[in-house]
């Protein structure tokens, strides 16, 4: 993935809460992110299949439950700006992920 891609398919503001939920957990399922953001899972699910398709998320499913991890071999600067954008005080107040008070969910 080139970073022009990366960041037009990050234009989306569901996409930056999404991924940035997804990379400070090692897998998480869908009903978490739709607790986690607080939207409704028909939208979770399209921007986390957009993600998906971009190649930067994998699904693994477990029973009824889909579980999403960031892919493997993403490119660092892409792995840097995420991990970057996670560790952002500004962000996460912008986007309301406090990560330390979010209770990871289970797997």
């Amino acid at each position: 993935m080139l970073p022009h891609e990366f960041f037009k398919l990050m234009s989306d503001e569901t996409r930056i809460r999404t991924l940035l939920w997804v990379s400070a957990n090692e897998s998480v399922c869908v009903n978490s992110l739709v607790e986690a953001l607080g939207e409704s899972q028909p939208k979770v699910s399209r921007h986390l299949a957009m993600l998906r398709q971009a190649g930067v998320l994998k699904d693994t499913r477990k029973g009824q439950h889909v579980f999403y991890s960031l892919a493997e071999g993403l490119p660092g600067w892409l792995y840097r700006t995420l991990k970057g954008l996670e560790q952002s005080n500004c962000l996460q107040s912008a986007y309301q992920l406090n990560f330390n008070e979010l209770v990871p969910p289970s797997k």
